[in-house]
C-alpha cells in the first residue's frame, strides 16, 4: 500500500552544467501530472509525464528540472534582409541611369548598408542534457516512490488499528441488543400497565406489541454487513494494487449502516458508541484520503 504523498530530488553535472530534477506528490482523487521544464526542455513533456504514470497511479505530480544555463548554449546567427537589399540595388541602378553615373552596383556597395544585415543568438540544446534529464528524473521517481511506500506503511498500521477500535465498538453494540430490546420491552408493558391503570392486560397483545418492536429495532443485518465491509477494508489494506477508491467506497457503506443502527437502536448506549462510531471512521476517512 503506497501514500500519494512523497518527494524525491536529483541532481548531476553535464558537461560543465547543473542539471537537477525534484519530484513532489500529493493527494488528488485521479492522476494529476504538471511538468515544469526549460524552454530548450519544452519536447520532453510529454516523454516525462508518461514516465511518470509508470510510477504513480493517483495523485497530484509536480515534476521541475532545473538547469543551470537553461541546459543551452548559444550561436551567433546573421540575418540577411533580402527583400530590403532587393530594393536597393534596383534603385541604385535606376538612379545610376537617370543621372548617367559612372560605376557599377556590386557587392561592395550593398555590404555597405548596415540595415540590411541583424545579428541575433540562438540557443542550442546541449547534445546529453534529455539523456541526463531522463536518467534523473527515473532516480527521483525512485526516492518518491521509496516515501510514498514508508508512509504507506504507516498508514497501514494506524488504519489496521483503527478497525480494530471500530470493531470492539461493534462488539459493544451486538452484546447491547438483547438488553436494549429487553429494556424497550419493559417500558412498553409499564406504560400500558399505567394506562389501563389496574384492568386486565391482555398479555397476547402486548406480545405482538413487543415482538413489533423488535423486529423494528432489529440490526442484526446492518451489524452483519458491517463485519462484511470491515473484513474487506481489513483485505484491501495488504493488497500490493492501488486501493484509495476502494476504501473510500468501503467506508461510505459503513457510514451508512452505522447510521441506519443509530436511528433503528433507541438505547443510550448504543447512541453513545454510534457517536463513537462516526467519528472513528471520520478519522479513518481522512487517512484514506491520502492512500493510492
Amino acid at each position: 500500500m503506497k501514500s500519494m504523498t512523497g518527494f524525491g530530488k536529483r541532481e548531476s553535472l553535464c558537461q560543465g552544467t547543473m542539471v537537477g530534477v525534484e519530484v513532489r506528490s500529493v493527494n488528488h482523487r485521479f492522476c494529476e501530472i504538471m511538468v515544469r521544464l526549460p524552454k530548450p526542455l519544452s519536447g520532453m513533456e510529454l516523454e516525462l509525464k508518461e514516465q511518470v504514470k509508470r510510477t504513480c497511479e493517483r495523485g497530484r505530480v509536480e515534476l521541475t528540472v532545473t538547469v543551470n544555463g537553461g541546459g543551452s548554449g548559444t550561436n551567433k546567427v546573421v540575418q540577411l534582409d533580402r527583400a530590403m537589399a532587393s530594393r536597393y540595388v534596383q534603385g541604385l541602378r535606376e538612379l545610376q541611369r537617370e543621372l548617367k553615373l559612372s560605376g557599377t552596383v556590386d557587392v561592395n556597395v550593398v555590404a555597405g548598408f548596415r540595415d540590411l544585415f541583424t545579428t541575433s543568438e540562438e540557443a542550442t540544446l546541449i547534445k546529453d542534457v534529455p539523456k541526463v534529464v531522463e536518467g534523473l528524473t527515473q532516480r527521483a521517481l525512485t526516492d518518491l516512490e521509496k516515501m510514498r511506500r514508508k508512509e504507506g506503511a504507516a498508514l497501514q498500521k494506524d488504519l489496521l488499528q483503527r478497525i480494530h477500535t471500530v470493531e470492539g465498538r461493534l462488539h459493544t453494540v451486538h452484546q447491547r441488543i438483547p438488553l436494549a430490546l429487553q429494556a424497550s420491552a419493559d417500558r412498553l408493558k409499564s406504560r400500558v400497565a399505567k394506562l389501563l391503570e389496574g384492568e386486565r392486560v391482555n398479555d397476547d397483545r402486548v406480545a405482538q406489541e413487543v415482538a413489533m418492536l423488535a423486529e423494528r429495532s432489529d440490526v442484526t443485518e446492518e451489524l452483519t454487513r458491517l463485519q462484511s465491509h470491515l473484513a474487506q477494508f481489513r483485505s484491501a489494506l495488504k493488497s500490493k494494487e492501488p486501493v484509495g477508491k476502494r476504501l473510500d467506497f468501503l467506508l461510505q457503506e459503513m457510514g451508512r449502516e452505522v447510521n441506519t443502527i443509530g436511528s433503528k437502536a433507541n438505547d443510550a448506549e448504543i447512541s453513545s458508541q454510534v457517536v463513537e462510531l462516526k467519528s472513528e471512521l471520520e478519522k479513518i476517512r481522512e487517512q484514506v484520503q491520502n492512500i493510492e
